[in-house]
């Protein structure tokens, strides 16, 4: 449904791409609206499962916008097409670090910076990654812009202002924030 092109399974994760072979100028919008359609399908399954008395299980996602080698890879007898590269391998390390905000999908600055207009995203750290000196801006993606409601759009509102107020080391101020995200959104991991 949103032009993705799925590479492979490894383990218990799915790594798709956009972007190629032909190119989309909104590849990374694309990437956003597929994870969020995820999800939400997670959401209906896990659901079924809790109804049939089976085990529930989460699934989380890493978005990644960047330069990536493209292409058949492997021997003349054994290839595939695929994507390697650095910024692949970013959002496999964002899909892992989500287990420690309490989230299920982050996304990189760059997705963030591509797809901004299109979503609703929270920054919520600044982290460094395996194999990177530098560290990365993450942000949580939430929805899609055209799905805001005044609820989310507060949530927004109030985890931005305790995020820079935990910045400049003002605690309690910024516990105050995030315990009023909690009052709206108990279960909100970040928060």
């Amino acid at each position: 449904e949103n032009n993705g092109t799925l590479d492979k399974y490894v383990g218990d994760a799915v790594v798709a791409f956009w972007n190629a072979p032909e190119p989309q100028p909104d590849h990374a919008v694309l990437a956003c609206r597929a994870a969020l359609a995820s999800q939400r399908e997670l959401q209906i399954f896990r659901t079924r499962l809790k109804t049939a008395g089976l085990p529930d299980f989460t699934a989380r996602i890493g978005l990644n916008t960047g330069a990536v080698t493209v292409g058949f890879v492997g021997a003349r007898k054994r290839f595939q097409y695929t994507v390697l590269g650095d910024d692949a391998n970013l959002a496999s390390r964002l899909e892992g670090a989500n287990k420690a905000y309490g989230t299920s999908i982050l996304i990189s600055e760059t997705t963030y910076a591509a797809a901004q207009k299109a979503i609703l995203a929270r920054e919520v750290d600044l982290l460094r990654v395996l194999g990177k000196q530098k560290p990365v801006r993450v942000y949580e993606l939430l929805g899609l812009a055209e799905d805001a409601t005044d609820d989310r759009r507060k949530i927004l509102a109030l985890f931005a202002e305790g995020l820079a107020l935990y910045r400049e080391r003002r605690w309690a101020d910024a516990r105050l924030r995030f315990d009023a995200v909690l009052g709206i959104a108990p279960d909100d991991g970040p928060a």
